[in-house]
């Protein structure tokens, strides 16, 4: 098929002052060439937007939304080709690729249907009404674990509540952000979405320019302490959905095989590359070795192959980068714990780890305190949910968490005091459009989805008349 190799810049396709190529994770060879910004053609993109952002404000919640729903029925349209080039781009097996596709029209379609009515308060001698107006170009930067889906997310609350955009996607995973912005420039006005790619070297272009209002950004911590850096002298509103190590408290009255489904699942979805996949599992001692075995058995029995193979149940990791950090993290895996399936790399083209499973390790190691991002899973033992409590929460992340129990109301309590911005129970993963999502601690500033999120892409503006 013919990929989407363009930046979008004032609703034309332009071709890059430089390239940049896009590799298969699964193969090691090249899916395209695109495009690849310069510095000049980010503030061209910047300046499309800005020019764009009075009159796209001006036409009003009901045309904008019209508009946005014309781009879910494009992406609908191209279901199919969208599903593929996640595949050949991001490495994800295709029924993973097919369900970020369909979150990311859905994620579309429900902001095109949001509001933020005005509210009226009433004083003594007056009149208030609050409203909420946009705040100008947004810079969006995307990573590329979820390189639609993430885009779509924020592309959407943004453009609906009146402001412009300067999208910047992962240089490893740019395609299909590149064709999202494609559709859009035969629907949207010139300038409203703007998509420039590079090679990590035009963030701080995007997050010190005085004429960028917001930047929202998912990514690592490290790079959300640098954007606010970077934020800081023009005070831009921001968005940060940074860092996670959810843990799994599992107590002790759990049936150890259906919760070892359950959590295998939402460990290694996406190869283990998601922020809010579980990523260290306390077990209460009197399960704990049956359940190390459960989930053992299950990663022994997974099939590790391309995303294209229908037998596939994980894929490759993403990128060589983050094939060398795995790397590493098996390394320390052996050094501190006993892996007890998996524990190497697969010898084939890619970057394949086999799904690995440590045991008996403390929590202070680094496989325990820091984010893996790969398909690591350790198993550490605790005395009960107390202990566990404690140490889940020495964690300096807090973007989200699970309890595990039979007894709802003892892991709901358990659940109430977790330091997390989410905590599932007796579930993992379970998100949409329409809950909030707001990580605690060094996982994230601000709330995203929801009226809550679609509210921080704008400003309060409050009209207080005299009676």
């Amino acid at each position: 098929m013919n990929f989407a190799t363009e930046l979008v810049i004032d609703g034309q396709l332009v071709p890059g002052e430089q390239t940049l190529d896009v590799i298969n994770p699964a193969t090691g060879a090249l899916v395209a060439t695109v495009a690849r910004a310069s510095r000049h053609q980010a503030e061209a993109a910047i300046a499309a937007a800005r020019r764009a952002q009075p009159g796209w404000e001006a036409m009003g919640w009901n045309r904008r939304s019209a508009l946005l729903q014309e781009l879910a029925d494009a992406v609908e349209h191209r279901r199919e080709d969208f599903v593929v080039t996640m595949v050949a781009e991001q490495g994800k097996i295709r029924r993973e690729a097919e369900q970020e596709v369909d979150y990311a029209i859905g994620f579309i379609r429900h902001f095109a249907g949001l509001r933020l009515p005005p509210r009226a308060y009433s004083i003594r001698g007056g009149a208030v009404e609050l409203r909420h107006r946009a705040l100008g170009v947004v810079a969006g930067i995307s990573p590329w674990n979820f390189p639609l889906l993430i885009p779509a997310a924020k592309i959407a609350p943004a453009l609906v509540a009146g402001n412009t955009m300067v999208m910047k996607p992962a240089p490893t995973t740019p395609i299909l952000t590149l064709m999202l912005a494609e559709l859009a420039a035969g629907i949207l006005p010139p300038g409203v979405l703007n998509v420039i790619t590079d090679q990590n070297d035009l963030g701080d272009l995007l997050t010190s320019h005085p004429q960028i209002a917001k930047v929202t950004f998912t990514g690592s911590t490290a790079t959300g302490r640098r954007i606010m850096a970077s934020a800081a002298p023009t005070l831009k509103r921001l968005t940060l959905e940074l860092g996670g190590n959810d843990a799994a408290i599992v107590l002790d009255d759990v049936n150890v095989g259906e919760t070892a489904d359950r959590i295998f699942d939402a460990a290694f979805f996406n190869t283990g590359q998601a922020c809010l996949a579980i990523k260290r599992v306390y077990a209460a001692e009197s399960i704990y070795d049956d359940l190390a075995e459960a989930l053992a058995h299950r990663a022994r029995e997974a099939i590790v192959g391309p995303g294209s193979d229908p037998a596939s149940r994980l894929g490759p990791l993403q990128n060589r980068q983050q094939f060398g950090k795995a790397q590493s993290f098996l390394d320390i895996a052996h050094r501190d714990g006993r892996v007890i399936a998996g524990g190497d790399v697969i010898n084939r083209e890619g970057f394949f780890i086999k799904p690995t499973i440590v045991r008996d390790i403390d929590d202070r190691s680094p496989l325990v305190t820091e984010e893996q991002f790969s398909p690591i899973l350790p198993i550490i033992r605790v005395r009960d949910g107390e202990d566990a409590l404690m140490r889940a929460n020495r964690s300096e992340f807090g973007l989200g968490g699970s309890v595990w129990s039979t007894d709802i109301d003892r892991a709901r309590a358990l659940a109430e005091r977790v330091e997390s911005g989410t905590v599932w129970v007796n579930q993992h993963l379970n998100f949409g459009p329409d809950v909030p999502l707001a990580g605690a601690k060094q996982s994230g500033i601000g709330v995203e989805w929801t009226q809550l999120g679609l509210a921080e892409f704008c400003q309060v503006n409050v009209i207080n008349q005299a009676a």
